[in-house]
């Protein structure tokens, strides 16, 4: 090969490179994006309304009447939402959150081997069938200032089933009926006495 051939094949690669970088140059000019305000995108997320309001829309039905007709695989379904963060099944891992395996009535903040928030840890006690079903209904005011990034799940029917979920999922399950049957004041409570 000599040094003619060598030089065309160069202002060949030569040529390629200004053609590139003046197309790249004039869709610059044609297609100029905007340069905006804020960075990103703003996702506008309902707030829920507090006090009467929320009141007025639904009334908070009895946690025994919920349980009532809680079901398991209804809440199987319904707990799809929390799969991105939680595990259920005995032995699995953790994952942003701790796994739920026999949540109900385990002390608050105890799944050995998961980092809990100082929130969480601070709170003490064992968590009640009733006081998960007011979590999942507002994990925040239950809470202030646990790390759990969930707005909650405003209906009630949603959260008696996953509650059966919870509950299923479990070494002893409780017997939801007659926690049904205790009362809505002291329905959490009989049933963490019934060990």
């Amino acid at each position: 090969m000599d040094s003619f051939e060598i030089n065309k094949i160069l202002g060949a690669l030569l040529f390629t490179c200004l053609v590139t970088l003046s197309l790249n140059i004039a869709a610059s000019a044609i297609f100029a994006p905007e340069k905006l305000a804020k960075p990103g995108y703003e996702i506008a997320v309902p707030e829920h309304a507090g006090g009467a309001q929320e009141a007025a829309k639904e009334p908070e039905q009895p946690i025994a009447t919920v349980l009532a007709s809680a079901d398991p695989k209804r809440g199987e379904n319904a707990a799809k939402k929390c799969v991105s963060c939680h595990t259920f099944n005995k032995g699995e891992p953790h994952k942003v959150g701790p796994n739920l395996w026999g949540v109900i009535n385990r002390p608050k903040g105890s799944a050995a081997g998961f980092n809990y928030s100082a929130a969480m840890k601070a709170k003490g006690g064992n968590w009640t069938i009733e006081e998960l079903y007011h979590y999942l209904n507002n994990p925040k005011a239950i809470v202030p200032g646990t790390t759990m990034n969930f707005p909650g799940i405003p209906r009630a029917g949603e959260r008696g089933d996953i509650i059966a979920f919870l509950n299923a999922h479990s070494d002893s399950p409780k017997d939801l009926t007659k926690a049904a049957n205790a009362g809505p004041a002291d329905a959490g409570v009989r049933l963490a006495h019934s060990r």
